[in-house]
């Protein structure tokens, strides 16, 4: 039995008890692909519209909180969200990477590994279409620090805390807090000035830095496992000072922020170097 076909029975067999956070929120995974957008080859821009769905308006960025909506119904999907770890700051695809019952693979980094490798496989039995928006989805997740968090409180999801004034939960502060406050305070609650941003800062200020946020040496999967890596370290930061019940404001806003905007900018960046790699071939960029 592939590995493919062996995770989705493993999925499907699992009762999956996962957290039901969504990962940056809607504005996040839209912010990710819209900056994917501008990085794709033009054969993998006409891949990737020929695969999505009518409702999506030949817009990648429509499908990419698709997989949060599908938690209930796809529940065996539940613990692809994420890549908890023991809390040392280290990310380990052998220790870290299951489910809550042992099966192996199951978490991000294997989701992103094995829906990239359905679709560069004609073959593949699984649908063309939720490979994408799954793949997309995920790319996501994985850059976003919390959810590759502490496994004894589900990725900051049971730190209650209040942010500002309003409750919240660690986890939800780093989905969607700082987001929705950083479109508040300088974009005007405009989510395509806020893009716009940070797409200047990726050819200005991280101009220097792109490349190596593309480059990936494996020669047979992608190297999402060094994006979860990066993650824990992120999370291990993002946990420092925070206890339960605390109130956070300005001084971790701000220090929060530029970690945000640079983690968007990176997984649209890899996003794209996956997609022109499948449905482009561009030697250049990461995968295979």
């Amino acid at each position: 039995m592939g590995l493919l076909m062996l995770l989705h029975v493993l999925l499907v067999a699992a009762a999956a008890r996962a957290p039901a956070a969504q990962a940056w929120g809607k504005e996040g995974h839209y912010m990710t692909c819209k900056i994917a957008d501008g990085f794709l080859t033009s054969e993998a821009l006409t891949g990737v519209k020929a695969l999505l769905p009518s409702w999506a308006n030949g817009e990648l960025a429509e499908v990419c909180s698709w997989a949060d909506s599908q938690r209930f119904r796809y529940r065996w999907s539940s613990p692809l969200h994420f890549a908890d770890t023991p809390g040392d700051c280290k990310f380990s695809y052998a220790r870290d990477c299951h489910d809550t019952k042992g099966n192996k693979n199951v978490c991000v980094v294997g989701a992103i590994n094995n829906y990239t490798a359905a679709l560069q496989d004609s073959s593949s039995p699984f649908d063309p279409t939720e490979s994408l928006m799954f793949l997309a989805h995920f790319v996501g997740d994985v850059h976003q620090p919390l959810h590759c968090g502490h496994v004894d409180d589900l990725g900051g999801n049971t730190i209650k805390l209040r942010w500002y004034r309003r409750k919240s939960n660690l986890h939800k502060v780093w989905d969607s807090d700082v987001i929705t406050e950083a479109m508040k305070d300088f974009f005007n609650k405009d989510q395509d000035a806020m893009i716009e941003s940070i797409q200047h800062n990726i050819t200005d200020d991280w101009s220097s830095e792109e490349k190596q946020w593309e480059a990936c040496r494996s020669k047979t999967t992608t190297c999402a496992e060094k994006y979860a890596q990066e993650s824990a370290v992120l999370a291990c930061d993002a946990y420092e000072g925070v206890e339960q019940d605390d109130t956070l404001g300005d001084e971790y806003y701000f220090k929060a922020l530029p970690v945000v905007q640079k983690r968007l900018a990176q997984g649209g960046v890899r996003l794209a170097a996956i997609l022109n790699r499948i449905f482009g071939g561009n030697g250049r960029l990461q995968s295979i």
